[in-house]
């Protein structure tokens, strides 16, 4: 169906894209933060939104993070590590499971190719999932056409350097708590509404062994001819 291939590659674009800040710093925190996915804006029907995700949960151990979207049609995992800053994209697409690595050099020369983002943090703040967040105006220019972000993020972490691999929001120091994507089909809006402090395993971080290891070109050729 039209509407499930544009799905799968909009899910892929988030993968590859967009990647969501780890809370990790001096005093390293381990949890779970939920977020509720929103559409305020969209082109679809009421049966064709019922296929996108509605929650993403952020999995942390110090300095490493797994980012988790469900879907109708499968997971889509990141693994980032922020000490050697790297990151693995696990992909569960109808029961195909693929595992795509980073290096640092590759996710910095993938960065090179995004425009460059303008940064303003103002004085406004607001509370979320507990939290104390700072608003911030992120605006972005593609063939002379600008177009603003508002986010909110949180210093109360400590963490470093969080968005190193976002194209978009890499300039921001501190978390994010509420954040948005938008495409010309939809705008998707990411709000944490929970943040639990538990132990996690070291094995939550570990690429599973029914993972095929690929790269995102490989991975993309695939799924161009009808994966």
């Amino acid at each position: 169906m039209k509407h499930m291939k544009f799905l799968r590659n909009t899910l892929m674009t988030l993968m590859v894209v967009m990647t969501v800040s780890a809370i990790a710093g001096p005093k390293p925190f381990e949890g779970v933060v939920t977020f509720k996915i929103t559409y305020p804006v969209n082109k679809f029907s009421e049966s064709q939104m019922a296929m996108f995700p509605k929650v993403m949960t952020i999995t942390i151990k110090g300095d490493m993070s797994k980012s988790e979207i469900q879907t109708p049609m499968g997971a889509q995992i990141e693994i980032t590590n922020y000490s050697d800053k790297s990151k693995v994209g696990l992909i569960n697409m109808m029961g195909q499971k693929y595992a795509i690595p980073e290096t640092t050099e590759q996710i910095m020369e993938d960065m090179k190719k995004e425009p460059t983002p303008e940064v303003k943090v103002t004085d406004e703040t607001k509370t979320i999932a507990g939290y104390t967040c700072k608003k911030a105006i992120v605006t972005v220019t593609e063939n002379g056409t600008p177009t603003t972000y508002v986010v909110w993020f949180s210093e109360d972490f400590g963490a470093e350097d969080p968005n190193f691999d976002n194209p978009l929001y890499k300039d921001i120091n501190g978390v994010l708590l509420e954040f948005s994507m938008m495409t010309p089909q939809f705008t998707m809006v990411f709000t944490a509404i929970s943040v639990e402090k538990k132990n996690i395993s070291t094995k939550e971080f570990e690429i599973p062994a029914d993972y095929t290891v690929t790269t995102k070109e490989e991975l993309q050729s695939k799924m161009g001819g009808g994966m």
